[in-house]
């Protein structure tokens, strides 16, 4: 449905259209940034002060990603500034900030009635559903595909401002000065940013900004070598010295500190706890009940941590959780359960006229557990909320919060701060409702931490997958070999976890009510992935929505990195069983993708790969994460050696196509830091609830991976002139097949469950 001025106005008769139609038309917005003392505002994402300091206004929550580097540096890119002068703020929420192409991603999330009518339609609802929600969140890779050309525009734009200042006083045209290095110069005329800001701040730019003829790039480097960065990380010395702040260093006048218990995750109720036990402990300033959870503040940390773990607050629960539940309901679901088909190509279903290969894959919830848990700083003083929290969703998490405490949003300032990594656990916003509650109820600033052991029982694991895969093969003439996949269907038993996730960030639903009211609905974003990247001739790929009475939720690698696991498994048994190579098994089915065959190809050349044959330790997986041309790719090879203590990963070998490259040295971090969470996925341990608890809730229990347990990392990135991806989920859904490969080839078991090991070998 294409949508016109004619159109709208005549939906205006139908009632309730001239709404629809003032909603719907573009608006602007004024900058939301405020000059300190000597600085001047160029638009919404940059000022420049005085002494020559270019401050960048990033929208994005840092959470290790390195979002406070790269934004950053294409302004300096495209305004010409040296990189010791820049600078780098949170920005305000604002519309001018909208996170469109996530908008436009969960579309199916926050509207899920009027999706599907045309691209222009859906392009246009999500236009205006984000600026006028203020949605900047911070996922689903979208940073650069949101941010980059805005950055450029704004940085060429006070290029051209500073051009004209200089240009008004050498009396020259300003399309002769050039502006690089932080100066702007024209012949023996030179100027610096500093003493031109006040000047420029005040000239309009031409209209379009003028861009420079090629965006930023940088290109690959050989795996081996290791050469030192264009554009050094902005957060690293601060990160080095400890200067770095996060929310739990935020320090206010009067300030105490919260600790909290939560019940099991499936709705539990508050139902005692015992206040004698608090006699001897000192400094405690107040308890804070609600129906869900206690808190206590006091002195320090300790102190309330100390004082909940006396009173032994206790829980009631109608309908507790159990991991073996859980698994008896998905395996039930997997064979019996209702399907909903998401996706087909060629003849789909009908194709599939016989099994010659069938195959079970199981994946275990997954928890985020990054370093730094849930921590917020609150001050409630004359109506209004002041806080200071890491947020993935600052705009959710402030709508909360007011509601949590009967205030208007308007009254909540929300302070960004960055995550100790996150792994997209920040989307989730139970704390901004606690500590908000907290702070009205305590009548002074407080700083809320939650223990380990609460940020397992709270959080939403991503989703457990069972997943049944069988294909038919066809049968290879005398001479030639077989196993050519003909068809195949992929049924896939799964919480709707999308849907679910959605009902609380967008919805402002309970845990509870959230899965409620997604029960039975097919989530086609549950299932990504699901699709081979291969060209076979016809595939069916079904969702069982499953009720497994779990909250779950978004973790790095989200549904890509179950399906994926089955996936790439999955070839590699056919491989096998039709003794086929499994590269060149996997090279002959990629159709016309040559960046993926060059991906397969190169990492099979960096770990000097040799057919993966019996007891070689090599494993072979690759992934491309979406079906557009610009979607990133990656292939992997694991190499496992008997060793000490079992098997162990001793490298891994990747090859990476992310498009144009804006930031190497971040962009190999991405990748590494990814390839080690899919070590922990793969290797670690299976968190497992009795009674809607951990049966253990310490850092321990989940076995994630220690500086000794890293291998050798090779990381190869291929020359592309695709736009540029996000690399960070690329590494944590290739490395768990790749893994579970290599261990077959070094040891003959298929493994056929993540973690890899939970079941013993």
């Amino acid at each position: 449905m294409a949508i016109t001025r004619r159109g709208l106005l005549a939906g205006a008769a139908a009632g309730g259209g001239l709404v629809v139609a003032w909603w719907l038309v573009p608006r602007t917005y004024r900058t939301p940034l405020v000059a300190a003392r000597g600085e001047h505002v160029f638009g919404a994402w940059l000022k420049i002060a005085a002494d020559g300091v270019v401050t960048v206004a990033v929208p994005q929550l840092e959470m290790g990603q390195g979002i406070t580097t790269i934004l950053p540096q294409i302004v300096a890119y495209e305004l010409g500034a040296d990189w010791r002068q820049i600078a780098v703020e949170p920005a305000p929420v604002s519309g001018v900030y909208a996170n469109i192409p996530l908008a436009q991603q969960w579309l199916a999330l926050w509207d899920s009635h009027f999706t599907g009518l045309s691209p222009a339609s859906d392009d246009l609802l999500a236009t205006r559903f984000a600026q006028s929600n203020r949605f900047n969140a911070t996922a689903g890779g979208t940073s650069l595909a949101a941010y980059e050309i805005p950055c450029r525009e704004a940085a060429a734009a006070a290029r051209a401002m500073l051009a004209q200042a200089a240009a008004a006083r050498w009396g020259v045209s300003w399309e002769e000065c050039e502006v690089e290095n932080g100066l702007v110069t024209q012949g023996v005329n030179r100027a610096t940013f500093g003493e031109l800001a006040e000047e420029a701040a005040g000239y309009t730019p031409p209209d379009p900004p003028p861009l420079k003829p090629e965006p930023p790039r940088e290109k690959p480097l050989p795996a081996d070598v290791d050469a030192a960065p264009a554009f050094p990380r902005i957060d690293l010395p601060s990160k080095v010295d400890g200067s770095h702040r996060f929310a739990g260093d935020v320090r206010l006048p009067g300030m105490v500190f919260a600790s909290i218990r939560h019940g099991p995750a499936d709705g539990s109720e508050l139902e005692s706890f015992d206040t004698k036990a608090l006699a001897g402990i000192r400094g405690l300033k107040g308890i804070v009940e609600s129906k869900r959870w206690l808190a206590v503040a006091a002195d320090t940390w300790w102190s309330a941590e100390a004082a909940l773990a006396a009173m032994k607050p206790r829980f009631r629960t109608t309908a507790p959780v159990n991991s073996a539940d859980i698994a008896a309901r998905l395996d039930t679901l997997l064979t019996a359960g209702e399907a909903h088909v998401i996706a087909e190509t060629g003849f789909g279903g009908d194709a599939l006229q016989r099994v010659d290969i069938g195959r079970r894959y199981e994946v275990e919830p997954a928890y985020a557990a990054p370093i730094e848990t849930a921590t917020a700083t609150a001050r409630f003083e004359d109506g209004r909320l002041d806080l200071w929290m890491a947020t993935q969703a600052p705009e959710q998490a402030r709508l909360a919060a007011a509601r949590a405490i009967g205030i208007a949003t308007e009254k909540v300032a929300l302070y960004p701060t960055p995550a100790g990594g996150s792994f997209d656990a920040r989307l989730e916003h139970d704390h901004a409702i606690e500590i908000a509650l907290i702070a009205k109820e305590l009548g002074r600033p407080v700083q809320l931490v939650w223990p380990r052991r609460d940020e397992l029982i709270r959080a939403r694991p991503r989703a457990p997958y069972w997943m049944l895969l069988g294909a038919q093969l066809a049968k290879g003439a005398p001479g030639t070999p077989g196993g050519a996949i003909e068809a195949m269907r992929v049924r896939v038993a799964t919480p709707p976890s999308a849907r679910e996730f959605g009902q609380r960030l967008f919805g402002n639903r309970t845990t509870m009510a959230a899965i409620r009211d997604t029960a039975g609905k097919a989530d086609p974003l549950a299932v990504a992935g699901a699709v081979p990247p291969y060209k076979i001739p016809a595939v069916m790929v079904e969702h069982i929505p499953a009720d497994i009475g779990l909250p779950v939720g978004r973790v790095r690698g989200n549904s890509w990195g179950p399906t994926i696991f089955a996936i790439e498994s999955f070839i590699d048994e056919i491989a096998a069983k039709s003794k086929r190579e499994p590269l060149s098994f996997r090279m002959s089915m990629l159709g016309g993708d040559v960046r993926l065959a060059a991906c397969l190809q190169r990492a099979a050349q960096l770990a000097e790969w040799d057919g993966g044959l019996d007891q070689s330790g090599q494993g072979l997986a690759c992934a491309r994460l979406g079906e557009g041309p610009d979607a990133p790719r990656i292939a992997c090879v694991a190499t496992a050696r008997q060793g000490e203590g079992g098997v162990r990963v001793v490298r891994l070998s990747a090859a990476v196509d992310i498009g144009r490259i804006v930031n190497h040295d971040i962009a190999k971090q991405q990748i590494e830091g990814g390839l080690v969470f899919g070590i922990g996925i793969a290797l670690g341990n299976a968190v497992r609830l009795r009674g809607g608890l951990p049966e253990e809730a310490g850092e321990a229990a989940l076995g994630l991976p220690t500086l000794a347990d890293c291998p050798e990392m090779r990381v190869q990135f291929m020359a592309s002139d695709a736009a540029a991806a996000d690399p960070g989920e690329l590494g944590a859904v290739v490395a768990p097949p790749a893994i579970a490969n290599a261990l077959y080839s070094a040891t003959g078991l298929r493994l056929r469950r993540l973690p890899l090991l939970s079941d013993g070998i």
